[in-house]
């Protein structure tokens, strides 16, 4: 409730807040997270690669904690559980440093993180969190060459640039999720409706929100207009370019709104000659981070994967499952 209210009071938008929400469904996705990664097999020790040289020489690639993983992250409080059972799974020590809107809710998780090492038998210092707001905390982070083996940023733009500009300690880095939605000429149209809505409604503030849709021409000739119109019924405001702009309720398209993370109920709208045209698109703007097309034709699908190296590549589904 007080990080509701800090930012309420520092003027978030709804998908802001939405991400610094946590109710009992949410608590329990959280536990339901944690005990996962309990489940899961230890993975410090395993052997990766296994080979003899002509020589006789014996090697072996064998995985091994990182040591103390720094991670720097903004609003959403889930992190901090995430973050540190993972690191603590993989045998490292972290000391995570939330976003200054979401610092009490962060101090509960982690308080109750601490008290599991505790009665785990392990050292509470393992799970570490930052105690302050106060931003300097990251530029130090960020120095800490002699205490801080990697630095792992969770966030947008802004954050990730900073640290790669400034860190002097190893940074394991992303960028936005600038993720677009491809409906090729033989998309179903309910199952492209129904994703499409999902992907940028569900919750518009995370990182696999759908950002831009690109549209076959033929799709927006006909059926690709209802999509859209569904959109904006739902609240979504749709930056469309010129040849969807006769839709009624869009908005004109600028350049600045290709290849921008809203994180909000906004996205942009493009129509497109041929699978291609989206590919092109997708590179010059797109984010390597998720990628979708709607599709019946799968010779069209193996091409839009074969021809883009996103981190996730989806085929019908909601790029809301990519958050995380």
């Amino acid at each position: 409730a007080d990080d509701m209210d800090f930012g309420r009071n520092k003027g978030l938008s709804d998908a802001m807040l939405d991400r610094l929400l946590l109710d009992e469904t949410r608590i329990q996705s959280i536990v339901d997270g944690l005990r996962g990664v309990a489940e899961q097999s230890d993975p410090v020790g395993q052997i990766l690669e296994d080979w003899h040289q002509p020589s006789g020489l014996h090697i072996q690639r064998i995985s091994t904690p990182l040591g103390v993983v720094g991670v720097i992250y903004e609003s959403r409080p889930n992190v901090t559980a995430d973050a540190g059972a993972l690191c603590l799974k993989a045998g490292n020590a972290v000391i995570l440093r939330g976003g200054s809107e979401s610092f009490h809710s962060s101090t509960a998780i982690h308080k109750a993180m601490v008290r599991g090492l505790v009665s785990a038998g392990l050292p509470p210092a393992a799970i570490q969190l930052v105690p302050t707001r106060d931003r300097t905390a990251v530029s130090e982070m960020l120095a800490m060459v002699d205490y801080i083996d990697v630095i792992v940023p969770r966030g947008g733009k802004g954050l990730v640039g900073l640290v790669q500009r400034e860190a002097r300690v190893p940074v394991f880095a992303h960028l936005e999720g600038i993720v677009h939605i491809y409906i090729d000429a033989s998309a179903d149209p309910q199952k492209t409706l129904d994703v499409v809505l999902n992907a940028k409604t569900r919750r518009p503030g995370i990182c696999g929100a759908a950002e831009c849709l690109l549209m076959h021409k033929d799709v927006a000739a006909t059926w690709g207009k209802d999509v859209i119109a569904e959109l904006i019924l739902k609240g979504v405001t749709v930056d469309a370019e010129i040849t969807l702009q006769g839709i009624a309720g869009t908005h004109p398209a600028k350049l600045h709104h290709w290849g921008h993370e809203f994180l909000d109920m906004e996205i942009a709208a493009k129509t497109v000659a041929n699978v291609d045209e989206a590919i092109d698109h997708i590179r010059t703007y797109g984010s390597n981070h998720t990628d979708c097309i709607m599709a019946e034709n799968i010779k069209v699908v193996d091409h839009f994967f074969e021809r883009l190296d996103s981190a996730i590549l989806m085929h019908n589904a909601s790029t809301q499952f990519a958050d995380g």
